[in-house]
């Protein structure tokens, strides 16, 4: 070795030592965030914090730790220790006095860690989440940049993560492990990626590339996949409560896949994370919005919707706003808030008044849970977008750009509707079904604050199947007031109520300001407890734009052909209210909405700063805060959720708490490197962190752990060793359909309905029934299976899938029997073993090279010898039971049926069935590893 070499080598340890003594130096400084408040949460904050404040005593925030008690004094003076009754009554020796009260004291270097504190100034600090992640150096990086190639060795690190890894695994004393075999790590890959492990072809590719760059080949093409979107959306899905249906007693369908559609595209197309949620809280209020931002916005559509009769309309929106706040904090913040809608956070510093002020965000929408799910975008056929097109074109041609995008607004959306739970003091009227109003022979009802200024028509959607007109009269102040219109509402048809339906628009005398109105409708053609007519809705209008303009009454005409027409798609939107719907935001006192208190103004907590001046207090203003770098929480928590979702468990184990109560993370300086990556040089975009995470040796490496590494790391939170971990519930049945060959990659569309045990959706209160979808529907991937939220699909709901009643940031995996009972008798399943089988009896070979070939497929690697000799074992012992009892083969081969199968082959393709079905129930089979 020259002495250059020696200088070089001898100058690297050095730097290391300096690094290493520099991080680990001994200050004498308490750090509050990870010293003091730990113990504050555990001993103190539940009698003296954001629920109770017992002794006028709050250690929550510090101006309430520092300020008087009931006694007259503050509990804790700053530097002075001795004279601090907070530190007194620690140790305090009557039982009586010494806190905490009837619980163990706390420990020695506990109590010395507070006093300590006090003496230094009682400094209070924030939590480090809730500070912005900083821009962290990769330790050790270039330190030994020549010293392997000199000795002709290979670094382990990849990329900066593992610079990381490999300084957290050297102050623990571990080391990493090997790189994984190449069949396992595309498996693992293909898995995590696109939710699918390789086919035999993929497979075969890329052990036969020898090249350097044959795994970023193989994970550049995984990225492109199509199967990319339909993979990462089911891990959005789960948290954005997507469902087929509204929830609650009745549960009825709910046409809303578009949005999941939006989402597949969403990931595929890469869409910025920012732009992402932007989208999504606030599509609709974005410039000149497309349909697919407004699409986006059914993100808190997906809230359930109550249609049982008799219920409040306006309890169930108030429950819809709360879910709305809870769910955005707990999927962008990582923050626990519901407790906040109550009284003040237990943990944090968030105040109660504060939670409303982020619900006066939400609260300016149009949707009031009525049963037509409206607002909704209506999406029509063919020949009346045609229509539609031409009306657009009219309008912006004679119009101006204000009334054009307002009058195209009222056919895609037909809002502003005034709905008929707006009705009270019914006289011989009602809310028929919960939904249209009814009103007999002579009977009146009052509309209570009409918001008539500057309107001058009202259309009037509506049935009558009297078989004689129904007249509609609308008073000003009471039933016998000052008459301001009469109309005739003509019959609709014979059938049901909305069977035939009709849109009339009547000229409005000049109004001002709001006036209570009262409807009377009178028939004398109809029996005395006979309705006149329903009433679905009532709208508003200011007068057609363009009159006098070439083409004025073709114009008028479009749109309200337009507006009588069902458009082919509806999706649940979000829309705002226009200034004469806004509704103000109160406190509601110890949460009850029944108990309002002052009023509120939107705003974002102010352990945050508040939302910045710039912005505006809406959900687009909410949306671009959530979304920028200032905001110490979003990059993190996506990041986080990310990494999760390929190592199993996240640097903060807690995705749904970055509060003090959640875990602290277990590499933090990892976290806000990728946190800041994330946003400044990858600008949001998912696929470039997920690239860079499984480009990294730390998760390429091996699996296998032995069991000194499993007592001292058992959740592998230090990344000695690769990823293993049970598939989700969609990833274990999509694998199989695959394996099989019975996997269709259509997508999009509507949901489908495959194979589920009868009885699932019998129910008193809904006539809706599973209906089998046909041909390759049965076979699509899991992700557009029909999801019912009082009858979820049985086997994802066995391997922990949610009911999506509710945001679900993180799902806990189980281990039951009813999982291996549903591999291995779900028709489903069967069903794939069965077409595994027919592949395996189709290599040629003996039996031996089928169930070679049958793993092989399955698990993209060669099969032991041990696992063989058993396999072929069990084959030859099936192949005899089913010789002997040839109506057992039938009845395993009967569940889908299949002429193919000739006689002589029946025992043999059973036998096989049964192979395959013990092939995809290996443990290793629905574990990535």
């Amino acid at each position: 070795m020259n002495i250059s070499k020696i200088l070089y080598i001898t100058a690297g340890i050095g730097a290391l030592a300096v690094g290493y003594f520099a991080l680990s130096g001994n200050s004498d400084e308490i750090d509050y965030s990870t010293q003091v408040k730990p113990i504050l949460n555990k001993n103190c904050i539940a009698c003296h914090g954001g629920v109770k404040k017992q002794g006028g005593f709050s250690v929550l925030f510090r101006e309430e730790a520092l300020g008087k008690t009931k006694s007259g004094k503050p509990a804790i003076i700053p530097g002075d220790p001795e004279h601090s009754d907070f530190i007194a009554r620690l140790s305090h020796s009557d039982p009586e006095e010494r806190m905490p009260y009837k619980t163990a004291p706390l420990k020695k270097e506990e109590i010395e860690i507070l006093t300590k504190w006090v003496k230094q100034g009682a400094k209070w600090g924030e939590h480090w989440a809730f500070t912005r992640p900083k821009e962290i150096e990769v330790p050790n990086k270039g330190m030994f940049a020549g010293f392997f190639s000199w000795f002709g060795g290979k670094k382990w690190e990849k990329n900066d993560i593992d610079y990381f890894v490999s300084d957290k695994l050297e102050k623990e004393g571990l080391k990493h492990a090997d790189q994984a075999e190449k069949g396992v790590l595309l498996r693992r890959v293909s898995l995590d990626l696109i939710g699918l492990p390789p086919t035999e072809k993929q497979l075969n590719d890329f052990l036969a590339d020898n090249s350097d760059d044959a795994y970023e080949k193989a994970v550049d093409q995984l990225l492109q996949s199509p199967q990319f979107g339909e993979r990462w959306a089911g891990l959005w899905l789960d948290m954005a409560r997507y469902s087929d249906s509204k929830g609650y007693e009745k549960d009825e369908g709910r046409s809303i896949w578009k949005y999941r559609d939006y989402v597949i595209k969403a990931f595929n197309d890469n869409m910025p994370y920012n732009q992402f949620l932007t989208e999504q809280l606030a599509g609709d209020l974005l410039p000149n919005p497309t349909k697919s931002q407004y699409i986006a916005t059914a993100f808190h559509r997906n809230t359930m919707n109550n249609d049982e009769g008799g219920t409040d309309d306006e309890e169930f929106r108030t429950a819809a706003l709360l879910d709305r706040v809870n769910t955005t904090w707990e999927m962008f913040q990582g923050t626990t808030f519901a407790c906040v809608q109550c009284h003040s956070h237990p943990y944090d510093p968030i105040r109660h008044d504060e939670y409303y002020k982020y619900l006066a965000f939400f609260n300016n929408t149009r949707d009031e849970d009525v049963p037509d799910d409206s607002p909704f975008l209506r999406e029509f056929k063919s020949e009346d977008s045609t229509k539609l097109v031409a009306l657009k074109t009219w309008l912006k041609t004679n119009v101006s750009d204000k009334a054009s995008a307002e009058y195209e607004q009222k056919v895609r959306f037909l809002e502003p509707k005034i709905h008929p739970h707006w009705g009270d003091q019914f006289v011989n009227g009602f809310l028929a079904d919960n939904k249209y109003l009814s009103v007999r022979n002579g009977g009146t009802v009052r509309f209570k604050q009409m918001p008539v200024e500057g309107k001058t028509r009202l259309m009037v959607a509506y049935g009558n199947k009297t078989g004689a007109p129904t007249r509609m009269e609308v008073h000003l102040g009471s039933p016998d007031g000052k008459q301001l219109m009469a109309i005739r509402l003509d019959t609709t048809g014979k059938g049901g109520w909305t069977n035939s339906w009709d849109y009339k628009v009547f000229d409005l005398p000049k109004l001002s300001g709001k006036q209570d109105w009262f409807l009377k409708f009178t028939n004398p053609k109809v029996k005395p407890e006979e309705s006149t007519c329903v009433i679905g809705y009532f709208i508003l209008l200011d007068d057609f734009p363009g009159k006098g303009k070439a083409g004025y009454e073709t114009g008028q005409q479009m749109f309200m052909d337009l507006v009588r027409t069902d458009p082919a798609i509806t999706t649940p939107v979000m829309f705002e209210n226009p200034a004469d719907f806004t509704r103000k935001t109160q406190v509601f006192d110890r949460g009850s909405w029944l108990t309002k208190g002052k009023e509120v103004q939107p705003d974002v907590p102010k352990i945050f700063g508040g939302l910045p001046g710039n912005l505006p207090k809406n959900r687009l203003g909410l949306a671009k805060w959530l979304g920028s770098k200032e905001n110490p929480l979003t990059a993190r928590v996506a990041v986080n959720r990310f990494w999760e979702q390929i190592f199993g468990v996240g640097l903060v184990e807690t995705l749904e708490d970055f509060g003090t109560q959640g875990f602290t993370p277990s590499n933090p300086e990892l976290l806000d490197f990728l946190a800041t990556r994330f946003m400044n040089e990858y600008n949001w975009q998912p696929k470039e962190l997920l690239k860079e995470i499984v480009m990294s040796a730390t998760y390429q490496q091996d699996s296998k752990a032995n069991a000194a590494l499993l007592e001292k790391d058992p959740m592998n939170r230090f990344l000695a060793r690769g990823p293993r971990v049970r598939l989700n519930a969609e990833q274990i049945r999509d694998q199989a359909l695959l394996v099989s060959g019975l996997l269709s990659y259509k997508m999009y569309g509507k949901s489908v309905m495959p194979y589920q045990p009868d009885g699932i959706w019998n129910s008193p209160y809904s006539g809706m029934s599973w209906r089998l979808s046909d041909g390759e529907d049965q076979w699509r991937r899991a992700v557009y299976t029909y999801w019912r939220r009082s009858g979820p699909y049985p086997s994802l709901m066995t391997f922990d899938g949610g009911s999506r009643e509710v945001c679900l940031a993180r799902r806990i995996r189980t281990n039951t029997p009813l999982q291996a009972l549903t591999t291995m008798n779900d028709p489903v399943y069967v069903e794939c073993s069965k077409f595994l089988a027919k592949r395996m009896l189709q290599e040629n070979g003996d039996t031996e090279a089928q169930i070679r070939k049958g793993y092989r497929l399955a698990l993209s690697r060669d099969i032991t010898p041990q696992k063989l000799e058993v396999l072929l074992s069990f084959y030859q012992n099936t192949y005899k039971t089913y010789q002997q009892k040839p109506k057992e083969a039938d009845k395993l081969l009967g569940i889908c049926k299949d002429d193919a199968i000739k006689p002589k082959n029946i025992p043999s393709t059973a036998a096989m069935t049964m192979v395959a079905s013990a092939i995809l129930n290996l443990d290793e089979f629905i574990t990535k590893q």
